[in-house]
């Protein structure tokens, strides 16, 4: 039962994951770009390279011989992921879903054109001078995100014609490797939710409750579960995820990201991994939170179900300023309250508006998950992050 995990990325959901596999007793070796990575401090060996080098990448693949790899961001050269399947590797979930996934092309592409899920209508374009006539035919406002990033890194709202030449240069920034982006047209929903979805080795697909998310720069702030959704939105979703993890192939879990529109759900985006938003589960929401059902799904493990538990909800700790040894403080005055925790996630830096924690909150069953959220946040808020003295 024990494999070699070799896990590419390391930040505070690699961390988690790391975690997870640790307690059924893996051994992991965890790969980023710079030292002291958040998983890097749980695992039980790490590599610093640039996961954008395929001869680094097939380096520490020979040395390291893994029976499982383990991508956890899109910057890595995943052509080579087939390579590695034919090797005998098991890639999670599969060489298909994260070449497809880690970039926005090919999954926008089979989502809309090959599986005919609504999408919002959607350009590529590889140059100012494309991007400013796709924007042109899209219309204002929308957004523009580099087909290959996370965390809503390089992503703008435009919403009047000066917008452009900033959103092009602010993607630049976002866009690892590649040259292009996608110019969406804005939809008007009423919400926005994570549909995190279990493919297994052998069993059914299955499904959490609905998350829902509050973004700002494209990147999520506070999520809470269950979404406050119609029921039969819930089941088009699982449809629409069921249809294409399906297609992607492989175990493990995917987040699938959807609008709630007034009259049905759009289709967005898809991670071959836990999701930012997931991080609610950590409240202990279900009764496996996502890293758990992610381990599980990778061994091959059975999951007989995924049972909500309680609502719960998470929030973000931003750092205001740029440190190259960050401290903390408030820890006290949020763990002196009832019914919350926090998760410190290490990073050995801070800069504006990084991620460098999480508060997750939790009440009885009955309870509005929109009040939890909000106590998140002010609890959140309690936290400053400072440089250490």
């Amino acid at each position: 039962m024990v494999k070699k995990i070799l896990l590419l990325g390391s930040g505070e959901l690699g961390k988690e994951f790391v975690i997870a596999a640790k307690r059924l007793g893996q051994t992991v070796i965890a790969v980023d770009s710079y030292e002291g990575a958040p998983a890097q401090q749980v695992a039980d060996a790490h590599e610093v390279i640039n996961m954008l080098d395929g001869a680094e990448l097939d380096r520490i693949v020979a040395k390291h011989k893994p029976d499982i790899i383990v991508p956890e961001i899109e910057a890595i050269r995943t052509e080579r992921f087939y390579d590695y399947e034919k090797q005998g590797i098991q890639v999670v979930p599969s060489a298909k879903a994260a070449n497809y996934t880690m970039n926005r092309r090919a999954i926008r592409d089979l989502a809309a054109k090959e599986l005919g899920l609504r999408t919002a209508k959607y350009l590529y374009a590889s140059s100012l001078e494309e991007m400013r006539a796709a924007v042109k035919e899209i219309g204002i406002p929308c957004v523009v995100k580099p087909l290959m990033s996370s965390s809503g890194k390089g992503q703008s709202y435009i919403k009047k014609e000066e917008d452009i030449d900033k959103a092009w240069a602010f993607a630049e920034k976002g866009r690892g490797d590649a040259h292009e982006v996608i110019v969406e047209a804005f939809v008007p929903f009423v919400s926005e939710i994570t549909l995190l979805t279990v493919t297994q080795k052998n069993g059914p697909t299955l499904f959490c409750s609905p998350i829902s998310h509050h973004q700002e720069r494209g990147d999520y702030q506070e999520s809470w579960q269950p979404a406050a959704i119609p029921q039969k939105f819930v089941e088009e979703a699982q449809k629409m995820a069921a249809k294409v993890t399906e297609a992607l192939g492989g175990a493990g879990i995917f987040g699938v990201e959807f609008f709630i529109c007034e009259d049905g759900v759009v289709f967005s985006e898809l991670s071959p991994r836990p999701h930012d938003t997931g991080m609610v589960t950590l409240a202990n929401t279900q009764n496996l939170n996502e890293f758990e059902l992610h381990a599980h799904a990778v061994l091959g493990l059975p999951i007989p179900e995924i049972e909500f538990i309680r609502p719960g909800a998470s929030a973000v700790i931003l750092s205001k300023g740029e440190f190259s040894s960050p401290d903390y403080t408030g820890v006290e005055n949020v763990l002196c309250e009832k019914n919350c925790d926090v998760r410190i996630f290490g990073k050995p830096n801070a800069r504006v508006n990084r991620r460098m924690g999480v508060v997750v909150a939790w009440d009885k069953m009955g309870t509005d998950p929109a009040d939890i959220k909000a106590r998140a946040r002010e609890l959140a808020d309690r936290i400053s992050v400072i440089e250490k003295k």
